[in-house]
């Protein structure tokens, strides 16, 4: 069976022979795991087009027991990114996220965009480092499910100034109904931001403002979230922070 899509390859596998193993987010049938026969091989066709963050249309077969990339036409490679230490870091930190909580074998489309546009400004340093993150972090998490109630306070239904995000319950609350929860104060900005993240469209998304100390808030708050509930440590990230110092 055919498969014609685009995507992005978000993580190359290690392989001993000529062929390679790759991860792909696409647009139509969300994470696949694909091997592209030969693509080592100095001649290769498929060297450029297969490799971690290149976004190609893909024709794939899909086999019995695994799926195999026949052809691959680029569309954008991010050489940018490796240019730079750091915003390689924070791009493979990206990927493994989209590895992590986009959709396997369905429709991906919004992750997909999510992640193309991220690196875009990423690599062109039309945003912040941080505030890119904070954005990946928060709106991953809202498109697979674990989007946080930031509408007003979950016990009274207030909106007020500095009001607690409770990362473990994902909700707010007023400075009346804070004492019975655990969280972290949210200046107004920095809850504006989630809220604009979580809600806004995506021809939108990127379009807010912060101080630097505002944005680095917002990273720390949107990545406690994210691994509170998700569970899970990531070696990228960590990876990320080293590199960062």
């Amino acid at each position: 069976m055919k498969l014609n899509t685009d995507g992005l390859i978000i993580r190359e596998h290690q392989t001993v022979e000529d062929d390679r193993l790759v991860t792909l987010l696409t647009r139509d049938y969300g994470v696949i795991r694909a091997f592209v026969r030969g693509a080592k091989r100095a001649k290769s066709r498929f060297q450029s087009s297969t490799q971690l963050f290149s976004y190609a249309k893909f024709s794939i077969y899909r086999g019995k027991d695994a799926y195999s990339i026949d052809e691959a036409q680029p569309i954008k490679i991010f050489f940018g990114l490796r240019n730079d230490i750091q915003k390689l870091s924070l791009a493979q930190y990206f990927c493994e996220l989209a590895g992590e909580l986009a959709p396997v074998e369905a429709e991906a489309d919004e992750y997909l965009r999510l992640m193309l546009n991220s690196l875009y400004m990423l690599s062109d340093g039309k945003k912040e480092p941080e505030q890119l993150k904070a954005i990946v972090e928060l709106r991953l998490l809202c498109l697979s499910g674990y989007m946080p109630d930031l509408t007003a306070c979950a016990d009274c239904g207030n909106d007020e100034d500095n009001m607690l995000f409770s990362p473990v319950e994902g909700r707010i609350f007023c400075p009346d109904c804070a004492h019975d929860h655990t969280g972290i104060i949210l200046p107004p900005g920095v809850l504006a931001a989630m809220r604009h993240i979580c809600f806004s469209d995506d021809g939108k998304l990127f379009s807010f403002a912060l101080s630097k100390e505002s944005l680095l808030f917002l990273s720390d708050i949107t990545e406690r979230y994210l691994l509170i509930q998700t569970e899970k440590k990531y070696k990228t990230l960590d990876f990320y922070k080293a590199m960062k110092g």
